[in-house]
């Protein structure tokens, strides 16, 4: 065999090797969950590995070296996200929201570079084909846009046929992490002081939460860390 073909058979393979090693040590957000932050880390990994194994002047050893030194800074800013909550809006992005209550945030469109034509693009995507259908739209990190319809628009359900349409609500993350989040709580018809009480009926703190969500049922959805580990907590 020409010894062109060999060494580049060589590389591929050793490179489709590390390639798959380190998509399984980091996980599948990589590919399921692609934000910015990902998207720029997969294109210079494929810039790399290309011109490792195009390149004769460059052996397998640069190959693996590139990879799995991309790979660690990749792991390392996914520990700092894990860590410290407040390094994810820069790193990850923050969700936003476009629609809400049924009206179009033009600022919000503006801030996220994204017109209306674009806006009834994702929603056609969630077989949304009017804005009017929709009470809330959130655009994820990834840019992606999720729906929840209004109430006259959403998937009809047995217990619906016995009750008239009500107001859709959205609900709301109030404790991520153990912390609460300020600003949601505001959405919510409570202060932080009735959620507060509420929680301490049940003999909580935010700090035992995981996750906390307060509902249009006026219910707190909580998840702790430790058995049991679901709540409803009436306000």
């Amino acid at each position: 065999m020409d010894t062109n073909f060999t060494y580049l058979t060589t590389e591929l393979f050793f490179g489709f090797i590390a390639l798959l090693f380190l998509t399984k040590i980091l996980g599948k957000t990589q590919i399921s969950q692609l934000t910015p932050f990902d998207f720029i880390s997969a294109l210079v990994l494929g810039e790399l590995v290309g011109n490792a194994i195009y390149d004769k002047n460059i052996g397998l050893n640069y190959v693996l070296y590139a990879v799995f030194f991309w790979g660690t800074l990749i792991a390392v800013v996914e520990a700092i996200t894990q860590k410290w909550k407040k390094s994810r809006g820069i790193l990850e992005g923050k969700p936003s929201i476009v629609i809400k209550r049924g009206i179009v945030d033009r600022e919000q469109l503006k801030k996220n570079k994204l017109d209306l034509n674009q806006l009834q693009n994702l929603l056609r995507n969630k077989n949304v084909f009017s804005i009017n259908e929709v009470e809330y739209a959130i655009l994820e990190a990834n840019g992606t846009v999720n729906v929840l319809k209004r109430s006259p628009f959403q998937t009809v359900e047995k217990r619906d046929f016995t009750t008239t349409f009500s107001p859709a609500v959205l609900p709301v993350s109030v404790i991520l992490d153990g912390e609460w989040v300020e600003d949601n709580i505001s959405e919510t018809p409570f202060t932080k002081k009735q959620l507060e009480e509420a929680l301490l009926l049940k003999g909580l703190r935010a700090e035992h939460v995981l996750y906390g969500e307060w509902s249009y049922e006026n219910q707190l959805y909580i998840q702790t860390a430790h058995s049991p580990y679901i709540k409803y907590i009436d306000i």
